[in-house]
């Protein structure tokens, strides 16, 4: 397989069809990806395995519930987000079952996936800031504590810290830097 990407969906999509009691060749897949960007990746996989991919989309909230819902009934095998911040959340739902699978663990490095093994990333968000270069000068900005910063007072424009981008940046800076510091850093 030539994309990183697909090798790992397709191991967990493997995974997780060989794991269901009643295999028929197909897998259900709860996706928070748009559809437009994860379907080629499916067909692909199916190409390559003869496994067929059933998917549903929707935002990972949306999924979540709807796992809740079902509780064991869920004809799910594979929930996929759009942040690690939804599948801790899912997972301390207990809506996520252990994997253990040395595949898995010998592709995804330990700090892609739970400690307890109910999840393992795919793939990671690169945090970037962007701002003008007619108005910024990139030697004064560029890391996130920077932002605080007197100078950038009034000169932001953020997303809400509801949503699950900021919640994992947060949790980011704390892994980074320490709680004390953090929260120093958010409230500048």
């Amino acid at each position: 397989m030539k994309n990183p990407l697909i090798t790992l969906l397709a191991l967990t999509l493997i995974m997780a069809a060989s794991a269901v009691p009643s295999y028929s060749k197909e897998v259900v897949v709860y996706s928070a990806r748009n559809e437009h960007l994860i379907q080629p990746l499916f067909e692909d996989f199916t190409r390559q395995t003869g496994v067929k991919v059933k998917f549903i989309t929707d935002k990972a909230g949306v999924l979540v519930q709807r796992l809740k819902a079902e509780g064991s009934r869920t004809p799910a095998d594979v929930l996929i987000t759009v942040d690690a911040g939804n599948l801790w959340y899912a997972a301390e739902q207990g809506l996520l079952q252990k994997t253990n699978s040395k595949t898995l663990e010998a592709n995804i490095p330990g700090y892609l996936r739970d400690p307890a093994g109910s999840w393992f990333g795919l793939s990671v968000r690169a945090r970037t800031i962007v701002y003008s270069t007619e108005r910024v000068d990139p030697s004064e900005l560029s890391t996130y504590e920077a932002l605080g910063e007197p100078a950038w007072k009034g000169r932001l424009l953020l997303r809400t810290s509801k949503k699950i981008y900021n919640q994992s940046l947060v949790a980011m800076l704390i892994a980074e830097h320490g709680v004390e510091e953090t929260e120093g850093i958010v409230r500048a």
